[in-house]
C-alpha cells in the first residue's frame, strides 16, 4: 500500500488540498464564512440547479433508450450481436470533446440537420441530454443487460403458469432482480453527467454550465480560486455520496446475482413483437451512435471544394494566427506517448493497490479502498490546476517536465485497473500461494508463478482501459499541457473556439483520427475480455 498512498498523497491530495487552502485561506485566516456566501449567490445557485437538472434528465432519457436495448442483448439472438455489442461500447470509451464534436457536427452550425431543415440545437439542451445518452447508452446495456442475460426466465415461465399475466410476471419476478442492477447503472450514468465537462463546454457555450464547467471558468479565466474551492467542495460531497449509495446498490446487486442460473438464455426472435423490438432497438443504435460518428467522419473530409483530404493535410502544417506551436498532426503523437507513460503509471499503482486490497481486511483497508476512487469524485479542473501551483518547486518542480500530463491521466486511469484486476485476484486460491510457499518459493517467485498467469488477461485489459482513459482525459490536461505539446482532446478544443471553415474542418478532421484510435484500442479489449460471468465494466 505504501507507493500508491503516497501517489495519491503527493499528485491528488496535495494540489486539492492547496486549491481549496488558497481559496478558504486566502491571508492566512480562514473564510469559511465564503462557503455560505457563494451558495447564495444567484448564478451559482443557477449552476448548481441546471447540474442537478440535466444529470437527472439524462439519466432518465438514458434508462429509457437504452433498457430495451439491454434486453435485446440479453434476450435475443441474432447475427453481428458481438460486433453490434462492440459498436455501442464505442462511444464510451471516447474523449467527451470528441462526443461534443460529433453532436456538434450533427446539430451545430452548418452540422446535418442545419443544412437538411435549417434546426439547429446546439444552442439548446437538447443537443447536451442527446450527447449524454450517447455517451452512457453502453453504460446501461452492459451493467443492466449483463445481470439480464443470466436471470432464469423459467423463473417467470413458472409465475405465467400460475395465471400471472405477462406483465405482472415481468413486474413481481423479474424486476425486483433487475432493481439493482438499474439503480446502479442510473447511478452511474448519474454521476458522469454530473461530472460533464467536455461535452457542456462545447455545446453549451455561455448559456449552459455545469459545476465543473463553472469550475474552469473561475480558476482559468476569471481567476476567482475563492469561488472555484467552494465549487470543489460541493462537488466532492456530492459524488462522494453518490459513489456510496453505488457501492450499497453493488453490495444488493452481488447477493442478486448468487440466484442466477448459468444457462445460456438468449434465443432468435420469435412473433412480429419482438422481430419489432428488435427492429427498433437496431434503429436507435442507427440514429443515436452510429449516426453522429458518421457525420462527424463526413465532415472530415467534405471540403470547400468537395470532398478530399484537405483537411487532413492541413493538420500538418502550421496556422498564420500562431495559436499552435506545433502543426496539429504532431498531437497525435503526443497523446499516444502521453497515454503509454500514464498507462504504466496506472498499472504500476493500479496492480500494486489491488494487490494489497485481496491480501488484507479491515477498516484502512475499506479506507483505502476508497482514496483509490476519490479522483472520480473530484473536478479534473481542479487537479489540473492543483499541479500548477503545487508541483512548481524543488524537488517536484515538474511544470516544464513532459510527464505532468501523464501523471494528471494516471490519477483517473487506476480506478479503472483496481476495479478490473480486483475480482480476479479475490478469485485466486490463497492455497495455491500457500503450496508455492511450502515448496520453497519466495513471495515474489509465489505471485510471479501464481498470481500472474490467472490476472494476465485482467492486466491486459486493465491496461487497456487505463490507455483509452489516458488517451481522452481533458479536464486536467487543458490546464497543464504545454502550447508546444498539446494533445488531441486539447488540440480539437483550440481548433473548436476559433472561427472559420478551415479550423472546424481540422477539428473534425483530428476528431476522427482520435475517434478510429479508440475504436482500434476498444476492438483489442473486446477480443481479451469474456462476457460470460458480468456486466460490470
Amino acid at each position: 500500500m505504501a507507493l500508491p498512498v503516497a501517489f495519491f498523497g503527493v499528485f491528488f491530495a496535495w494540489p486539492v488540498v492547496s486549491i481549496v487552502d488558497r481559496g478558504l485561506r486566502p491571508d492566512g485566516a480562514w473564510r469559511f464564512g465564503r462557503i455560505g456566501e457563494t451558495l447564495s449567490r444567484p448564478d451559482i445557485l443557477d449552476v448548481l440547479g441546471f447540474t442537478v437538472w440535466q444529470a437527472l434528465a439524462s439519466t432518465g432519457l438514458t434508462l429509457l433508450v437504452a433498457l430495451p436495448g439491454a434486453y435485446v442483448f440479453a434476450r435475443f439472438d441474432f447475427p453481428g450481436k458481438g460486433a453490434l455489442r462492440a459498436v455501442v461500447t464505442v462511444p464510451f470509451v471516447l474523449p467527451t470533446v470528441l462526443v461534443g464534436t460529433a453532436f456538434l457536427a450533427l446539430v451545430g452550425r452548418n452540422g446535418l440537420t442545419d443544412e437538411l431543415w435549417g434546426l439547429r440545437l446546439d444552442t439548446s439542451v437538447w443537443a447536451i441530454l442527446l450527447a449524454h445518452v450517447f455517451f452512457n447508452y453502453a453504460v446501461v446495456v452492459r451493467t443492466v443487460g449483463g445481470l439480464w442475460s443470466q436471470l432464469d426466465p423459467r423463473q417467470e415461465e413458472a409465475a405465467r403458469v400460475l395465471g400471472a399475466s405477462r406483465w405482472r410476471a415481468w413486474r413481481t419476478v423479474t424486476l425486483p432482480a433487475l432493481a439493482p442492477s438499474v439503480a446502479a447503472a442510473a447511478l452511474m450514468v448519474f454521476l458522469f453527467t454530473f461530472t460533464s465537462f467536455g461535452v457542456v463546454q462545447i455545446l453549451g457555450g455561455d448559456a449552459y454550465s455545469t459545476l465543473e464547467a463553472e469550475i474552469y471558468r473561475q480558476t482559468a479565466r476569471l481567476l476567482d480560486l475563492s469561488t472555484a474551492a467552494v465549487l470543489t467542495l460541493v462537488q466532492f460531497a456530492a459524488v462522494g455520496a453518490i459513489l456510496g449509495v453505488h457501492a450499497w446498490t453493488v453490495r444488493r446487486r452481488e447477493t442478486a446475482l448468487r440466484l442466477v442460473a448459468p444457462e445460456r438464455t438468449a434465443r432468435r426472435p420469435r412473433g412480429a413483437g419482438q422481430w419489432a423490438l428488435l427492429a427498433g432497438v437496431l434503429f436507435s443504435v442507427a440514429l443515436l451512435i452510429l449516426l453522429p460518428l458518421g457525420v462527424l467522419v463526413e465532415r472530415s473530409f467534405a471540403g470547400p471544394r468537395g470532398y478530399g483530404l484537405g483537411y487532413y493535410r492541413a493538420l500538418g502544417s502550421l496556422d498564420e494566427s500562431g495559436t499552435f506551436l506545433v502543426p496539429p498532426l504532431e498531437a497525435i503523437g503526443n497523446s499516444l506517448r502521453y497515454a503509454v507513460a500514464a498507462t504504466a503509471i496506472a498499472v504500476l499503482i493500479g496492480g500494486l493497490a489491488a494487490a494489497a486490497l485481496t491480501r488484507r481486511a479491515g477498516r484502512l483497508v475499506r479506507g483505502f479502498d476508497a482514496l483509490l476512487m476519490l479522483p472520480l469524485g473530484v473536478s479534473a479542473v481542479t487537479v489540473g490546476f492543483g499541479f500548477l501551483i503545487t508541483l512548481d518547486e524543488p524537488p517536484l518542480d515538474l511544470r516544464a517536465s513532459w510527464i505532468l500530463v501523464p501523471l494528471a491521466q494516471a490519477l483517473v486511469g487506476v480506478p479503472f485497473v483496481v476495479r478490473t484486476m480486483l475480482p480476479v485476484l479475490r478469485a485466486v486460491d490463497e492455497r495455491l500461494r500457500e503450496a508455492a510457499a511450502v515448496l520453497g518459493a519466495s513471495p515474489w517467485r509465489a505471485w510471479r508463478e501464481v498470481d500472474l498467469p490467472m490476472v494476465r488477461r485482467a492486466l491486459l485489459i486493465a491496461a487497456g482501459f487505463a490507455f483509452a482513459v489516458s488517451l481522452g482525459e481533458f479536464g486536467a490536461t487543458v490546464f497543464i499541457a504545454r502550447p508546444d505539446s498539446p494533445t488531441l482532446p486539447v488540440a480539437v478544443a483550440r481548433l473548436l473556439g476559433r472561427p472559420g471553415e478551415l479550423n472546424y474542418g481540422q477539428a473534425m478532421a483530428l476528431s476522427t483520427i482520435l475517434m478510429v484510435v479508440c475504436a482500434v484500442s476498444l476492438l483489442l479489449l473486446e477480443r481479451l475480455r469474456t462476457d460470460r460471468t458480468s456486466g460490470e465494466f
